[in-house]
């Protein structure tokens, strides 16, 4: 099917304040994620392999780390004009406040949308881990001559009560929306299970400035809650089926539709568990839809030597005699004699001293874990020198600490 032309924003503004202290210096989708990516990673990757190259990033809290990673990981092409990933701050052109919805923040852009004159305008979120091939959406949206589509994802009927649930009828059509209902509406002809929005969406452009124009008057300025919700008695606003998405290499054994929102510490470390394992329910590697990560300047990873098991080792790493278990290991880290690391999540350029031990720990960017440290067996010590989130995990937070042994 022959496409419009298309233009795509990713809102990458959250403050991701559950995440804390990941986010104490860094917006959510910047938060390093799995061996070598961003969250932000995995939509720009979705779009990208969607052959979707013209891109606005609207960022807002935090954004500098952002900035950099797509300044240094994201440049497309400098021939094609219209193959970019740019970097949009808030333009303060409605008054010296910051976006105030995510309605807001693609209103404050229309320029942008006027002046590249798209068929259809893609609205995503940067927060969450899954696969997508976006075209599919597209193809559904153009069959079904629709002004919007939102992406649904089914979940079990007792799970929807967490969610923003979406009432449609046989064709997909939405006719309602629900938000946190205590009885959820099934999907049609599936009483166990309930349409949940993404977050995605897709206009048809001259639809989407029309609904942001009459959303500012009402000084309404969330697609979820006001935008959408005023077009669905137009009968042209559809939810698209995420569990019919079907992506090239996806192994038999990986979750049908995987997606998570890693919102919290718990969800964060969870959905690194699921990337682990000789049949992991979110496989990286996957050559026919690959996530990009940032490149690495840098020596490969020495192990000199070491008993690692279930465990991912980014580039530039040293490990010295340790043990390592069900782990990931992020670039530049020193690992050295008589270390043990269980359960963890070791960021970049960390330095792991002789015979320290960690479990279910969580250790951020540029930190020093002086020798004979144990993190992760006694929360009483723990609470003294890290964050402990209320799952138990604990997180030393960014900033070249050095993390000394209790007396």
């Amino acid at each position: 099917m022959t496409h419009p032309k298309v233009l795509a924003f990713i809102l990458a503004g959250g403050k991701g304040e559950r995440l804390f202290p990941l986010t104490a210096f860094r917006s959510k989708p910047s938060v390093p994620i799995g061996g070598r990516y961003r969250i932000v990673d995995f939509v720009l990757s979705n779009l990208v392999n969607s052959r979707v190259f013209s891109i606005y990033l609207l960022v807002q809290y935090r954004s500098q780390s952002l900035i950099e990673h797509v300044r240094m990981s994201w440049n497309l092409s400098s021939v094609m004009k219209d193959h970019f990933v740019t970097v949009v701050p808030p333009q303060m052109r409605m008054g010296p406040e910051w976006f105030q919805g995510t309605a807001d923040a693609v209103f404050q852009n229309v320029n942008l949308i006027q002046q590249h004159n798209p068929g259809l305008v893609l609205i995503f979120g940067a927060d969450h881990i899954y696969r997508m091939d976006i075209r599919q959406m597209i193809d559904f949206h153009l069959r079904k001559g629709a002004s919007v589509t939102v992406a649904a994802r089914p979940v079990p009927i007792g799970q929807a009560s967490s969610f923003g649930v979406i009432v449609s009828d046989s064709e997909q059509r939405i006719v309602g929306f629900q938000e946190k209902p205590k009885k959820p509406t099934p999907m049609p002809g599936d009483p166990d299970r309930a349409y949940v929005s993404m977050g995605n969406y897709i206009f048809n452009k001259d639809i989407l400035l029309e609904a942001l124009a009459r959303a500012q008057r009402k000084k309404q300025h969330d697609f979820g809650a006001h935008v959408i919700p005023d077009l669905v008695e137009t009968g042209k606003v559809f939810a698209y089926d995420f569990a019919t998405n079907a992506i090239p290499g996806t192994m038999p054994y990986e979750e049908k539709g995987y997606w998570r929102d890693v919102g919290t510490i718990a969800a964060f470390f969870e959905t690194h568990m699921d990337m682990l394992g000789e049949r992991p329910l979110f496989e990286l590697n996957n050559d026919l839809w690959p996530i990009h990560p940032s490149g690495h300047e840098g020596p490969a990873t020495k192990i000199l030597r070491a008993d690692i098991r279930n465990s991912m080792i980014a580039e530039g790493c040293t490990i010295h005699r340790a043990k390592i278990r069900d782990s990931f290991i992020r670039s530049g880290v020193v690992i050295e004699d008589d270390v043990s690391v269980e359960n963890c999540v070791i960021m970049d350029q960390v330095l792991l001293k002789k015979g320290c031990r960690l479990k279910r720990v969580i250790v951020d960017k540029m930190n020093v874990i002086d020798a004979g440290v144990e993190i992760g067996f006694d929360p009483e010590k723990d609470r003294f020198r890290c964050h402990i989130d209320t799952s138990g995990i604990a997180i030393i937070p960014r900033g070249g600490k050095l993390i000394r042994a209790s007396r």
